[in-house]
């Protein structure tokens, strides 16, 4: 039987058992309107409370401050289109990063096309934003920062921190995206300074179709969903109250579980990572060495499309990716490798594998002892690699 092995956690993460069964009740039994002023509606909102509260305590946040969606995506669109829309009269100058999600970058992209002028910032070649340049483009009409705390494809953390303390002082609103570091990196919005921010359950071991949006207390932001008066006139439409019941137990667990998943990820990332750079050469690790995610590893490995890798591991029973989730179906080389300054070739030939709680040594054992053949037998059909043998070839002799 072909051994299974799922190194994609980033794109998405398993349910727990506690979750599915938490769900299931809220499903089967529990199932009311949270509206309803009925004892099944009253039911419903108290699993709703519950998932707020559990939610925020996460995050450093008080349950009023905490707006549930469809997901990632939608907070995002929420928080900047919302945002844009409240303090159009103030201004319409937004600055982010190049190496955001496209969830933001193509909202950016939407609101530019009605009039608002957006500063998209470089990043290094570990894909990190200088504060500092944060602080040169925020200009008398800006209205926004929004800076993602993790980045989903090469890990790197970003310094929100001091791009937070750097917008209090100018008076300028902060949004990150933390999707990806919910439950990996510790988060205090109050401490951090950051006045939105938009997670999902599904990174986290809670269901798909739920996320929320942390709005600080005191900003405006305008509904783009019409309708009834649901979460607080900001998000119209009834309330997913299972995913909310199984987003807030995820919640819950990530929090009294996050030392011992950091440390798990890190052991089995590191070994994933140091395997693989030990044994497959002219391999770059993408991203900061240090200041990236615990579970996450990303590579280019020369002279190799990051596809036919793919392909090859999922025949040997292991699960990867070779960016974002969501541009798996893109032939364009990964926006967040060529900002750090990969060439074409080089972002082609990416593999990004993200850890989780049931990875195990043995896991990473077997991964790093199936991708060097693979990588080798990739390279042997690769004109790129040839003709770079023949090159070593000739300086060889010339040598001599």
């Amino acid at each position: 039987m072909l051994r299974r092995i799922y190194l994609d956690h980033s794109a998405t993460t398993p349910v727990r058992p506690e979750v599915v069964q938490a769900i299931s009740e809220y499903m089967l039994e529990k199932y009311g309107n949270a509206s309803s002023v009925h004892s099944f509606g009253r039911e419903a909102r108290e699993g709703t409370d519950e998932g707020r509260e559990r939610l925020a305590r996460l995050i450093g946040a008080s349950p009023s401050d905490i707006i549930f969606t469809s997901g990632g995506t939608e907070s995002d669109n929420l928080a900047v289109k919302g945002l844009a829309e409240a303090y159009a009269s103030k201004g319409k100058h937004i600055i982010t990063s190049q190496i955001e999600h496209h969830a933001l970058l193509h909202t950016c992209e939407y609101l530019e096309k009605h009039g608002a002028r957006v500063t998209y910032l470089p990043v290094d070649q570990y894909g990190s934003v200088d504060p500092e340049d944060v602080r040169k483009a925020i200009a008398p009409d800006t209205i926004l920062v929004s800076i993602m705390m993790a980045n989903n494809e090469i890990g790197t953390i970003q310094d929100v921190a001091e791009i937070g303390r750097i917008c209090q002082k100018s008076g300028v609103l902060f949004h990150s995206d933390a999707v990806q570091a919910l439950g990996q990196l510790p988060i205090d919005v109050r401490k951090l300074g950051i006045d939105l921010m938009s997670v999902s359950s599904h990174k986290i071991y809670g269901p798909k179709g739920i996320g929320a949006l942390y709005i600080r207390k005191g900003i405006r932001i305008a509904s783009q969903a019409h309708g009834g008066h649901h979460e607080r006139g900001k998000r119209a439409g009834t309330e997913n109250v299972p995913g909310i019941v199984g987003f807030g137990l995820a919640a819950e667990l990530a929090r009294v579980e996050f030392d011992e998943r950091v440390k798990h990820y890190s052991l089995v990332r590191d070994r994933l990572m140091d395997g693989i750079m030990a044994r497959i050469p002219e391999v770059r690790l993408n991203g900061h060495r240090t200041k990236r995610l615990p579970n996450n590893c990303n590579i280019s490995v020369l002279y190799v499309e990051g596809e036919s890798m793919l392909l090859n591991l999922d025949m040997k029973g292991i699960a990867a990716s070779s960016g974002s989730a969501c541009t798996s179906g893109s032939l364009d080389p990964s926006h967040v490798l060529m900002a750090c300054g990969l060439k074409h070739e080089e972002a082609h030939g990416s593999l990004r594998m993200t850890v989780g709680t049931q990875t195990t040594t043995e896991d990473i054992d077997y991964v790093v002892a199936e991708l060097p053949p693979i990588v080798e037998r990739l390279r042997a059909m690769s004109p790129l690699y040839s003709e770079r043998e023949k090159e070593t070839g000739k300086a060889c002799t010339q040598t001599r």
